[in-house]
């Protein structure tokens, strides 16, 4: 089978390990995987500040740079739920309408592809520590995402996960409104790492890297007994 994989601009630029740890995942399931070197952003921040004739360019370019692959993943639900659920209004009814609808059907969140499209759970990862999980707001609610993350944790030998209080409240990131709204941002990252830390937990686990860099931003600040990690990073771990 092969795939062509979408590298969101947050993995692109600081956590590029997470897009390799994806890639190794994904051949290990048996993918061939496809990378175009051309590809650049989804949109989203643009999007989210307003910036809409600019996001139209950006989201142009993002379905001719992806039209060829029959399935395409990528490790942020956020950006994938920005194509599925905000392309539409662009490019519905224009010369884009048909090349637009095919992308939306053929994209699929990471832990999505993997549970519901492959069929994988265990991975034959270890990882002997305690975590816990932040549910990211565009993962739930702009892609629909559910219990795929749990599920491929779940498999994860040595792997406790305690279950934080409020585990779907914003971590306070939010794009360009943790840069806008600086205070307020900082507030509940405040409030999720508290809750985090309240489990006892080593590691908060998320699908989302622009959560993970603002509560990593927190912790670091803080010196907090903590660590962020994107579920592709957790699931190459054979310690």
């Amino acid at each position: 089978m092969e795939v062509g994989i979408f590298i969101p601009c947050f993995i692109d630029q600081i956590y590029p390990q997470t897009g390799m740890n994806m890639v190794r995942i994904l051949e290990q399931c048996g993918v061939n995987v496809q990378y175009n070197p051309n590809q650049t952003c989804c949109g989203q921040i643009a999007f989210n500040g307003g910036f809409w004739d600019e996001t139209k360019c950006v989201a142009e370019k993002f379905i001719h740079d992806f039209k060829d692959y029959s399935i395409v993943t990528g490790p942020s639900a956020s950006c994938i739920g920005m194509i599925k659920n905000h392309y539409p209004g662009m490019f519905d009814n224009s010369a884009l309408h048909n090349e637009n609808r095919q992308l939306s059907r053929k994209i699929y969140e990471f832990t999505d592809f993997l549970v519901n499209y492959l069929n994988k759970e265990d991975l034959g990862a270890s990882f002997p520590v305690t975590a816990t999980i932040h549910d990211s707001c565009s993962a739930l609610r702009e892609y629909g995402l559910t219990d795929e993350p749990r599920k491929l944790l779940s498999h994860v030998k040595g792997l406790e996960i305690i279950e934080m209080d409020h585990t779907e409240d914003c971590c306070g990131f939010g794009g360009t409104f943790s840069i806008k709204h600086e205070a307020i941002a900082t507030s509940m990252a405040e409030q999720k790492v508290n809750n985090a830390l309240k489990t006892g937990a080593e590691y908060i686990i998320s699908t989302e890297a622009s959560c993970l860099m603002h509560l990593q931003g927190y912790i670091s600040r803080n010196n907090l007994p903590l660590k962020t990690m994107h579920i592709a990073d957790v699931l190459v771990q054979k310690q």
